[in-house]
Parts: structure tokens; C-alpha cells; sequence
């Protein structure tokens, strides 16, 4: 049996183009892309914050250090410049690679910039 599991995460990236004629895709920094190790042209699926809306797309290289996340053709009725999303590709793993797998996660800054990056998401804890 395989299981579809979080495989990378860009927390909260900053959409700093919707470009709706373009060749649809997600445009992603080079370097949001190495450290996350999401792959040009592989699945990713995003959900933006502002509004609610998810959707499913592929990644782009965009220039390294350029901080662009341009949500283009259809996808970019989904998400507009300023809007936060969250980027995360999936990948299937039988039970025996579960028990060494951790999930790459990639936090950004207001500016597409990593602030830092983990391996797992902290557990939720009750409200208090």
C-alpha cells in the first residue's frame, strides 16, 4: 500500500503576480523551489488564504532570489498580487519509506525570502 503524504510546503508565500494569459502554471523563486525541493513542471497544489480557493497546477523556476510567485492562466482567477498562499506537492510512499520520511517545509517572509525551514509541523494544541 502507498499513502499520498505532504512531500514540501512554501508556508505563506506572498502572490506577486496573476497573470492570466500566460502558459498556466505557478512561477516559484528558484530558490523557494531548491529548499523545498519541489521540481520544475511537478504537481502542486495551492491554497490561498485571502479567499479560500484551492486549486491544482504545476510549478515554474522562476529567477532565483527574485521573490516572484506569479499564479498564471486559469489558476489565476484564484489569486491576485498580496494574496498568501500556501504551496505543497504530495508524494506517494509505501509503509516501509514512511518510517525515515519527514516532510520538507519552506516559511517565508513578506518578501518571498525563507526565514526558516523545519521538518515537521508543530502539534495543534486546545485553545485555551
Amino acid at each position: 500500500m502507498h499513502l499520498n503524504m505532504l512531500k514540501a510546503k512554501i508556508h505563506r508565500a506572498t502572490v506577486t503576480h496573476a497573470e492570466l494569459h500566460y502558459e498556466g502554471s505557478i512561477a516559484i523563486d528558484g530558490l523557494l523551489l531548491d529548499a523545498s525541493g519541489i521540481r520544475e513542471y511537478e504537481q502542486i497544489h495551492a491554497w490561498n488564504i485571502n479567499s479560500g480557493q484551492r486549486f491544482v497546477t504545476y510549478a515554474l523556476r522562476a529567477e532565483e532570489g527574485s521573490g516572484i510567485i506569479s499564479v498564471n492562466g486559469s489558476a489565476a482567477r484564484s489569486a491576485q498580487a498580496g494574496d498568501l498562499i500556501i504551496i505543497a506537492a504530495f508524494v506517494g510512499l509505501s509503509e516501509a519509506e514512511l518510517e525515515k520520511f519527514q516532510p520538507t517545509l519552506v516559511y517565508v517572509d513578506a518578501d518571498n525570502r525563507i526565514s526558516h525551514t523545519n521538518r515537521s509541523i508543530p502539534k495543534q494544541m486546545a485553545a485555551a
